[in-house]
Order: structure tokens, then sequence, then C-alpha cells
């Protein structure tokens, strides 16, 4: 879809199309009421005002979306995490499930460019954080997943 067919879209297309960027219902809402938007910029700064006002249920609502890093993923996460060895995935799995264990939700990571050790490595030392930086940083990651897939949602690669 490209910008224009965006902001001709009904309201359910619009929020559906921003689900699919992030699960967070509060954060697709925003954006699509702030249509029309005259460029890409102009839809990232709505998506950067949209991140500052979610609560840590808002994040925690699209964390839970994500399939586990190194699980096998479909669609755009598995295109995200092709970095992603057969071989990275018992060692993944073990550290995501000590992560959950001690923060209470899903490791996420903007995973694109990086290989499965890069990700087994930033997952291992993120395990030393409070949990107030934790959820900082969580928030940071799934804002640079959300802005990558609304980047190629929107057509504009």
């Amino acid at each position: 879809m490209d910008l224009a067919t965006f902001n001709e879209s009904p309201d359910g297309a619009a929020t559906g199309l921003l689900l699919s960027c992030c699960a967070s219902r509060r954060f697709a809402a925003a954006v699509a009421r702030g249509r029309p938007y005259p460029s890409l910029a102009a839809v990232n700064a709505a998506a950067d005002a949209a991140f500052k006002e979610l609560t840590w249920d808002d994040v925690s609502e699209a964390v839970a979306a994500h399939p586990r890093i190194g699980a096998r993923a479909t669609g755009q996460s598995a295109a995200e995490q092709s970095g992603v060895r057969p071989s990275d995935r018992a060692a993944l799995a073990a550290a995501n499930a000590e992560y959950e264990a001690r923060f209470g939700h899903a490791f996420l990571i903007c995973a694109t460019g990086l290989s499965g050790t890069d990700m087994l490595a930033a997952l291992k030392s993120r395990l030393a954080n409070n949990p107030y930086t934790e959820r900082a940083l969580v928030t940071q990651e799934l804002r640079k997943i959300t802005a990558d897939r609304v980047r190629k949602a929107l057509d504009a690669a």
C-alpha cells in the first residue's frame, strides 16, 4: 500500500495495516487518527509521538505478538530474523527462557541485519539490566522494528 492509499483507506484498514507493524491498539489508533499524512516523514513523526504516549501495558501488548527470537517465525518476523541459523536456536531458546523468567516478558530486539550470535550476545548482556532499564530498551527496540515495518508497509523502502 502506498501513502496515498493509506491516507484514503477506511479507518479499519488503516488501523489493521498499523497493527501489522506494531500490535499495540493504542499505537495503531493514534497513528490512523492522524491521517492524512503529507509524507512518510510525517507518518514517522506521528509514530514517534504515539510511542511517547504508550504505557508499558501498550508495549507489552505489542511484544506479546512477536515470536521469540530464534523461534521458527513466519512473515515479517522470519525475514527480520533471517540471521538465525538452526545451530543458534537451542542457545537462544535457553537464553529466552532465562530472560522471560527474570523480566516477565519476551526479549525483543530489532533483529534486521543481526546474526543469531549477535542476538544471543545482546540477550545475555541485557540479562544484567534492571527491569526499568530493560523496559526502556524493549520500547526502543519496538520503535525501531515498527519504523522499519511502517516504511515497508507504505512501499517507501
